[in-house]
């Protein structure tokens, strides 16, 4: 039961990423550079004081790289430009089958081999993102899709980095820490459109220190109990609840187009990772 409720709290922060981002810049409350900034920063340091109360009796050399920092810039980043265009169903939906498809292109140029039924759930996930973004009066923004798109596979390489890590919880905070440069660049560059007041920050720090920092952290802990396939399957379920967030709190509808495309990623992705055993991620 422990694990169980750990693992749905965790579920619910990463779906909860995507409504507060979008109900702070659909409802024009902070721009998408200073959500960032924010969000990155704020988690640096929720990540970097739970890494140092987990770490205080056995002292380790730090960890994480620029590279890692630069993939995690790159997710944060796209997300929340994307997110000024896309509803958060569609949004988390599109994020979650690039993650996934991204991290089973890299399995497969790695030399896994995928059955005949895998191929066939590799084929329904990937016909499932293109029905969801054919051109059409129900097709999402094609600039915010791309740009979810984007910001997926950098979460996958991000994730494909840092698998196997021996303190994930204190790698995550130090990559965390130098993708925040990238961020007050981006600020910087886009300066003349900055714009927040205390309900756009107010999200972005709900989004770095709750959902994204200690959401990390309780994700950590539930891995301890989770085989790799089951912490893979479950998050098939956090598009599901982003879209319901969205229809809960911002009155987004859920047209035809999201639930047909939703059976065929979701239910792709699931007969690949339950055949292969698909590392976990954390969109």
């Amino acid at each position: 039961m422990r694990l169980a409720f750990i693992t749905s709290l965790t579920l619910v922060a990463f779906a909860a990423n995507s409504v507060l981002c979008r109900l702070a810049l659909g409802g024009g409350f902070i721009d998408a550079a200073s959500f960032t900034l924010v969000r990155l920063g704020s988690g640096a340091l929720a990540l970097g004081a739970l890494a140092w109360l987990s770490a205080r009796k056995q002292p380790a050399p730090p960890t994480g790289s620029w590279l890692s920092g630069l993939a995690l810039f790159g997710y944060a980043a796209a997300f929340s430009f994307a997110y000024l265009t896309l509803d958060t169903g569609t949004g988390a939906l599109i994020l979650f089958g690039s993650v996934q498809l991204t991290m089973i292109g890299w399995g497969l140029r790695s030399g896994e081999r995928l059955s005949a039924p895998q191929w066939m759930g590799v084929l329904l996930a990937f016909g499932g993102l293109v029905y969801l973004l054919l051109p059409g009066l129900t097709a999402p923004d094609p600039t915010g899709a791309s740009l979810m798109a984007v910001s997926g596979a950098a979460w996958g390489v991000y994730s494909i980095r840092g698998r196997g890590a021996a303190a994930p919880l204190r790698m995550t905070s130090q990559n965390f820490v130098k993708a925040v440069p990238f961020a007050a660049c981006v600020s910087v560059v886009a300066v003349s459109s900055m714009h927040l007041d205390p309900r756009g920050l107010g999200l972005a720090l709900t989004s770095g220190v709750v959902t994204s920092g200690l959401g990390y952290a309780l994700w950590y802990r539930a891995l301890r109990g989770l085989t790799t396939t089951k912490a893979a399957v479950v998050q098939l379920t956090v598009p599901i609840i982003a879209a319901g967030g969205g229809v809960f709190f911002l009155g987004e509808p859920v047209g035809m187009r999201l639930v047909v495309a939703s059976g065929g990623i979701l239910g792709g992705v699931a007969v690949v990772v339950l055949g292969r055993g698909a590392e976990p991620s954390e969109p």
